[in-house]
């Protein structure tokens, strides 16, 4: 069995992502770590757009040291620390998850992260049947 994404119409949404992802027994689960917009240098990205797509390419990079892609991902967590960021995090996020299915999704807002000057975080869990 493949993974099957579910989107009854019965519950109210909008956007790019999906209310339910069913991962088969017996599929590969992989757990991403939350990831911020520090590059491999460890310096973090100034901007907001830049730390979020920051946080993205790390997640491709994790992805790809267990054999997977963004197409893997299941699941995915959001952390911002303003709400004003919803739009432009969902810009940059639609560059990297580009079509259906859309991975399950939540967004918070949150007074901070780890370091004041972060304004991102992006945790993910990806699925191969």
């Amino acid at each position: 069995m493949a993974i099957k994404f579910h989107n009854p119409s019965s519950v109210s949404f909008s956007g790019k992502y999906s209310l339910g992802a069913e991962v088969p027994a017996g599929a590969r689960l992989f757990h991403v770590s939350g990831q911020v917009g520090v590059d491999s240098n460890g310096k973090l990205q100034p901007t907001f757009e830049g730390q979020a797509a920051q946080a993205w390419r790390n997640i491709g990079e994790v992805l790809k040291s267990a054999a997977m892609t963004y197409k893997d991902i299941v699941k995915v967590t959001i952390f911002l620390t303003d709400s004003r960021f919803i739009a432009p995090y969902r810009e940059v996020r639609d560059q990297f998850i580009t079509e259906p299915p859309y991975p399950a999704s939540t967004l918070l807002v949150v007074a901070g992260l780890a370091d004041p000057a972060m304004l991102v975080e992006v945790e993910a869990v990806a699925a191969k049947a």
